[in-house]
């Protein structure tokens, strides 16, 4: 797997989701923030929606923030989970890989690897990814 730094963009990113999650936390219904940048340069995020049977990760909720805006081009991507600063950087579930895969087969995810964010290809956290747009 290759592994990218982060730029200054990652780092906003990464501060959007804290900032969702540091406003939002509720545990056990919202514990983890996302947020998404488009290739416009403009951020979404979004937070975990818990309930006995299933609430979406905080990923895809960001995801259909921003394509509800029109915005159909999400370049990178990233998650942190509560309650409070510093906030851990958590990969997306399974679901989600395969979620940002389908929409957005180029996007960089920004992951921690040995205690340190770097951003990835959605490609490298799911090889030979089954794709429903195939």
């Amino acid at each position: 797997m290759h592994y990218f730094d982060l730029d200054d963009k990652d780092e906003q990113l990464i501060q959007a989701a804290c900032d969702a999650i540091a406003r939002n936390y509720l545990d056990p219904k919202h514990t983890v923030g996302a947020a998404v940048m488009t290739t416009s340069g403009r951020i979404y995020t979004g937070v975990n929606i818990e309930s006995c049977g299933y609430g979406p990760c905080a990923e895809p909720i960001a995801i259909g923030r921003a394509i509800t805006d029109g915005e159909h081009l999400v370049e990178r991507i990233v998650a942190v989970h509560g309650p409070h600063a510093p906030f851990k950087i958590i990969p997306p579930c399974g679901n989600c890989r395969q979620l940002v895969h389908d929409y957005f087969p180029d996007c960089m995810v920004i992951i921690s690897h040995d205690s340190k964010p770097v951003k990835v290809k959605i490609r490298d956290l799911l090889p030979d990814a089954y794709s429903l747009f195939d």
